[in-house]
Order: C-alpha cells, then structure tokens, then sequence
C-alpha cells in the first residue's frame, strides 16, 4: 500500500521537504566540480543554439555548423583577451613608478596616523600582519575559486559541443519523462528557459559593454591613468553583485591617488561611478537583462548570496538565470505556483487573507438578505 506525502500531516511533510533540500545541497556541494562547468556550458549552449540551427537551415553539416558557432564564441573571448592584454602591457610598464609613489603614499599616511592618533608605526605593522594573516582563509577561497574558473574554461568547449550535438537526444527525453498529456507544459517550460537564459545573457553583455564605456568615458575625462583599462575592469567586475561594484570604484580611486596630487579625482570618480551605478540599475538591468527574468530584488538578492555560499563566485552568476529556470517551472504546476509568485517582481496591492475575509462576509450576508 503506497503512502502519499500529501496525507500525511504537516510536520511530516516539512521534515521530508527539509531531508530533501539538505540531500539536494549536499549533493551540489559534492559534485560542484562536475555540476558548474556543466551549468556554464548549458547556457552558453542555449546562446549558441540559434547560430547553430541558422547554419543548419542553410545546409552546413550539425558537427560543421556546431564548430563554427563555437569557433565564433572563441574569436570573440580571444578579440576582448588580447584588447585587455595589451592594456595591461601598457599598465606594467608603469608599475615600478606605481609602487614607489604607492610607497611613499604608505609612509606618509603612517606618519598621520602616528602624529593623530599616537598608533607607532611599529604597531601599525603589526595590526597589519595581523589582518593579512587572518585573511588568508579568504584569498584561499579565492584562489580556489580562481583555479576552478580555468577548469571550467577547460572543460567549456567539450561540454558545450557535446550539449548541441545531443540536443535532440536530450529534449526527446525530456518529453518522454513526462506523460504525453503534459507535452504542452514541458514544451512551455523548455522553450521560455530557452529564451530567458537567451535574452538575460545577451542583456548581460550588452550591460557590460555599456559600463565599460561609460567608465571608460568618465576615467578619460577625470584624467585618471589607464582609464579604458580600469572601466573595462570595472564592468567586468560588475557583474558580480555587491562585492564587484565596491572592487570597481576602489580601482580608479587607488589609482588617482597614486598618480594625482590632492582628492578632487578621486571624489570626481566615486561620483562618477556612483551616477553609472545609479543609471545602471535603474534603467539598464530593468530594460535590458531583468525583461525577460521577472525575479523580484528581495529572492534576488537571497539567491546571489545562496549561490555564492554554495558554489562561489561560479554560483552568484549562475544563480539568477538559475532562479529563473525555477519560477517558469513553478508558473506551470498548480502546486508549485505559490512559489513562483513569491520569486516574481508582481506585487499585489491586498493580502490574500483579507480577500478570503471580505468573500466568506459577503457568503454569510447572502443568505441573511435572502431571507
């Protein structure tokens, strides 16, 4: 005799539904290795599909017209590598003056601290030391999450070309999963992820180059060294959440002070940044990247830091076109849609419980009128 969850009580439930996610985190912690670049090249793979079947339809072979999408990415990611490479050429050759003025930046700002607040240099060496030592935990989580950023690039390329290759294979199992009955929601599901991972990657890139110019710009006229490179930098950085953005004015800020005299650039710069951040959030992510992915900023939020304690740096880009994935599915179980409802951007102007209130009033007032 078979036991359905949904008869059982609610504490049961929960506790199965909370065993469940524990497993489900466990195994994603476990297999982060396998499961990230395996994430990143499913979406990479949904981005190139179109080129693909665009090749296809004009007769070029699956594997000839697989190789040439790819080849194409490739061009691309080397044409942005080598333009930053060559910036970065440029930024070495200024390095040794860098560190010195950087240096003398140093002494100066310990003589202040010595001469304001009575801190010895000696001791402010050693509150120094200390904070490093005790940040060495986090430049290893970053090293590692470093080094498993070039595993993933690594692994991209096979991952990605076997997913297009199999594409058939694995929608036509997908379909089969499910009962015939349902084709129609599967077919829903797999065609909105296909173009909200589309449009929110493609949002993505066009943000990044509409940042990087903009803080390119606003280096450029403030003076400041290396701008192109520290604006392309910076809306790189951007992209991940919180953490990027403060990384991202800090750069040009540092730089100013080790180039310029006085802090008019400098507080040039953080206003500057601070008006692109404000254009930025405002207009371009509502308009461009978040059209097509309708998660509210609270579920955002909460699934950026999820995805950062789960799998790093990897799991706060993944996170949101992850979230995304969730809520189509969820719109289209009836069980489910609650949550979907709780990740959207739609809010509603009256409660729930106050409607059920004012509808059983107007039940228990019917009968009284009708006699």
């Amino acid at each position: 005799m078979s036991i359905k969850i949904k008869d059982q009580p609610f504490y049961i439930q929960s506790t199965a539904v909370l065993f469940g996610l524990i497993l489900l985190v466990y195994v994603l912690i476990q297999l982060a290795d396998i499961l990230v670049p395996l994430a990143f090249a499913a979406f990479l793979a949904i981005l190139l599909n179109p080129l693909c079947n665009l090749l296809q339809k004009w007769r070029v072979p699956r594997v000839l017209s697989i190789a040439i999408a790819m080849l194409v990415m490739l061009i691309t990611v080397a044409t942005i590598f080598y333009f930053l490479s060559t910036q970065i050429i440029q930024f070495g050759d200024s390095l040794p003056m860098l560190k010195q003025k950087f240096a003398d930046i140093t002494v100066d700002l310990k003589n202040w601290i010595e001469s304001t607040f009575g801190m010895d240099t000696t001791k402010q060496d050693q509150v120094i030391k200390d904070a490093l030592n005790n940040s060495q935990a986090i430049v290893g989580r970053t090293l590692g999450g470093v080094l498993g950023t070039l595993g993933i690039i690594f692994l991209l390329p096979v991952y990605i070309f076997l997913l297009l290759l199999y594409k058939t294979l694995i929608i036509n199992f997908l379909y089969e999963v499910f009962a015939e009955e349902n084709s129609k929601k599967v077919g829903d599901v797999l065609s909105e992820t296909k173009s909200a991972i589309q449009s929110y990657i493609v949002g993505l890139l066009i943000e990044m180059v509409i940042v990087a110019t903009m803080n390119s710009t606003a280096l450029l006229l403030l003076g400041v060294k290396y701008a192109v490179l520290l604006g392309c930098i910076g809306a790189i950085l951007n992209l991940i959440p919180y953490l990027g953005g403060i990384i991202a004015i800090s750069l040009p800020v540092l730089m100013a002070t080790v180039t310029k005299d006085g802090y008019s650039t400098q507080l040039g710069v953080i206003l500057a940044y601070i008006v692109i951040q404000f254009i930025d959030n405002n207009i371009l992510v509502p308009r461009i990247v978040s059209s097509k992915v309708q998660i509210n900023a609270l579920m955002s939020i909460i699934a950026v830091l999820l995805g950062n304690q789960l799998w790093g740096i990897s799991g706060m880009f993944l996170s949101i076109p992850f979230v995304a994935v969730l809520k189509i599915i969820f719109d289209r179980i009836d069980d489910l849609k609650p949550w979907g409802k709780l990740l959207g951007d739609n809010i509603p102007t009256r409660h729930m419980g106050e409607m059920w209130r004012n509808r059983n009033q107007r039940k228990a007032v019917l009968p009284k009128q009708e006699r």
